[in-house]
């Protein structure tokens, strides 16, 4: 087991796949932060060296991901709800935020606009 920022992560696991585990970061990031580091893209957490693992926890302690970021995302959201402004009004009342039709097909923006990103 390697710990990354104090999540253990098995060696059999890709790094890329590790690094996308953490909530902020995609497939584009976690590229450019192996590509940063000179990691190859097939490389697994356990042929990692610890001086890699301690270079890789000190590039993420830097970005803003987990619970800071979705910190910021409820505060944003939160924000346009204070401010009566009508992305806010649509995420208050869990209906599609983006300009979808409502008539039918708003299952998937009533699964995302539940309780737990309302603040």
């Amino acid at each position: 087991m390697v710990f990354i920022m104090g999540t253990p992560f098995p060696d059999n696991l890709l790094v890329k796949r590790a690094l996308q585990r953490f909530y902020g970061i995609g497939d584009q990031v976690s590229s450019k932060v192996m590509a940063r580091h000179h990691l190859y893209p097939l490389m697994k957490v356990g042929d990692l060296q610890n001086q890699q693992v301690l270079d890789l926890t000190a590039e993420l302690s830097g970005m803003t991901i987990e619970n800071d970021l979705r910190r910021q995302v409820r505060e944003n959201i939160a924000r346009l709800r204070d401010m009566k402004a009508y992305r806010g009004l649509r995420h208050a009342l869990g209906q599609p935020v983006r300009g979808q039709r409502t008539r039918t097909q708003t299952a998937t923006a009533i699964k995302l606009n539940r309780i737990e990103r309302r603040g």
